[in-house]
């Protein structure tokens, strides 16, 4: 049985099969320039490494059907298109063996608008904040094609936004059992320690919990 994690970036987990599919993981890939082109585009002197994968949850399973025991996304799922998400979800589950468990984290839209309206009455910077918080709009745009290239190469923007409710009715359309909402550590499977970081459960910067889910196939 394997441990598939996709939209891994540069946290690749041990013992996991580690996935990506950043323009830039693929640039990097190409032999002998990968590298340089990188560099000059992306403007970013880090690697991914050497045991991540390019692969797409988008274009199907990343392994074969049924064979996967756990998976995790981690702050990408949120990167997708609606329709691109709920491909990818049907994907994984595809993929997971029964009873395999399905681990994912996403940004709290539920979170970030309470604190919206919280702060609107009295801030002027309330709807910059939230926006910012959600990673939606843009404060500046490309004005070169170099420029253009590395936000390509970033892919940083967020495209739709998630609560647990509406998690929750999407996991159980495909299938999915047992969902609940997860923390930190309360997978009770081992091997999901080489891939959570507790950061990623929590914003520090706008003092938010993240929509973590949990979820299995049913056996």
């Amino acid at each position: 049985m394997v441990f598939v994690q996709y939209g891994c970036g540069f946290s690749a987990g041990e013992g996991w099969l580690n996935f990506d599919a950043s323009p830039t993981l693929w640039i990097e890939r190409i032999p002998a320039i990968g590298n340089l082109i990188s560099s000059i585009f992306s403007g970013n002197s880090a690697r991914f490494p050497d045991s991540v994968k390019f692969g797409d949850i988008r274009k199907g399973p990343l392994v074969a059907p049924g064979t996967a025991r756990g998976a995790y996304a981690s702050h990408v799922l949120e990167h997708l298109s609606l329709n691109d998400f709920r491909t990818a979800i049907t994907n994984t589950y595809t993929m997971l063996a029964p009873g395999g468990v399905f681990r994912l984290i996403v940004p709290d839209l539920l979170g970030r608008a309470k604190k919206y309206i919280g702060d609107a009455d009295h801030d002027s910077s309330a709807a910059p904040d939230f926006l910012r918080s959600c990673l939606l709009g843009k404060e500046t745009r490309a004005q070169s094609a170099k420029g253009a290239i590395r936000e390509f190469m970033g892919n940083s923007a967020h495209l739709w936004m998630w609560d647990e409710k509406s998690i929750f009715s999407e996991l159980e359309k495909v299938g999915f059992v047992d969902i609940r909402r997860c923390t930190f550590g309360d997978s009770g499977i081992n091997m999901f320690n080489a891939v959570e970081e507790k950061s990623r459960f929590h914003d520090e910067t706008w003092d938010i919990d993240e929509c973590a889910i949990e979820a299995r196939k049913p056996l």
